[in-house]
């Protein structure tokens, strides 16, 4: 596989970067499935260098091993006799957002995989309490007055033709439930009474191994161009052409290619002549 030195996307000195290897990008061939590493790199990418700012400041992205540990089972060290199923879950990622107040963003992105499938889940305006119009600025985002939230109304947006019960809701909002807890303190009802879900009407692979670049174009597309209207269900059929999802692999794989020969480049000669040391990764 030859051996290649690291390249970190964000490169440093920024935080939470992600690597790449050789066996990742070989995820990226035609007919496999889109590994975490891949899918948490190009959502990083989006946030990071592509999406518009207005996109990027209004938006949270989690990671995909999020969904893992919320649904991960109980280790032997947790108390599961006196501490509420939904706490405990919670304890397992709450330092996950110490650096972000969730309720302050319109929209959250959660990349879930569950039996070999690869799904979005988007909450919408976390914060808000009551359904409200609100006038948009030029780039179609939110303009709000206040700390209680954004937006028309919650919701959740859920990418792929299945069953809206494959993904657990009701594990978004027990989270949501005890984060707000946390973060704002007292109780608040996050269920599916007080917000609104939708398995939105998108554009569908025509193959078994692609749900990975549909996740990924979902997101891409909805940075780009968010949705500004919530009448449910929401009917995103034309949001893009099969064809833009088509290239995506060998543009993924592009792009990574070239972000390691800027970064092999940019540490000079002096670390090309020993990169045995770093194993085979990107």
């Amino acid at each position: 596989t030859g051996l290649l030195q690291p390249g970190l996307f964000p490169p440093p000195p920024s935080k939470g970067a992600i690597t790449v290897t050789t066996e990742d990008l070989e995820c990226l061939d035609s007919g496999e499935f889109l590994n975490d590493v891949i899918i948490d790199f190009y959502l990083k990418y989006l946030l990071v260098q592509k999406a518009p700012q207005a996109s990027v400041d209004r938006s949270h992205v989690f990671s995909s091993f999020f969904y893992k540990q919320l649904t991960r089972r109980d280790n032997a060290n947790e108390d599961s006799t006196s501490t509420p199923a939904q706490v405990r879950r919670h304890q397992r990622v709450r330092t996950w957002t110490r650096h972000v107040d969730i309720f302050d963003k319109d929209f959250l992105f959660v990349p879930v995989n569950q039996e070999s499938h690869w799904y979005l889940v988007v909450i919408c305006f976390p914060g808000l309490e009551v359904p409200q119009y609100v006038k948009r600025d030029g780039s179609g985002f939110v303009q709000g007055d206040g700390g209680e939230g954004l937006g028309e109304s919650e919701g959740e947006i859920h990418g792929e033709n299945r069953s809206s019960s494959d993904v657990d809701k009701g594990l978004f909002f027990r989270y949501l439930q005890v984060e707000w807890e946390t973060k704002r303190g007292g109780y608040r009802d996050f269920s599916v009474d007080n917000m609104i879900g939708s398995h939105c009407r998108v554009p569908l692979q025509d193959n078994s191994s692609d749900c990975g670049l549909y996740l990924l174009q979902y997101a891409e597309s909805f940075l780009q161009d968010p949705v500004l209207h919530f009448d449910f269900p929401l009917r995103l059929d034309h949001w893009f052409s099969r064809q833009k999802v088509r290239g995506k692999r060998e543009e993924i794989r592009d792009l990574i290619l070239h972000l390691y020969r800027f970064q092999q480049g940019s540490l000079g000669s002096e670390a090309l002549e020993d990169r045995t040391d770093y194993g085979n990764v990107i």
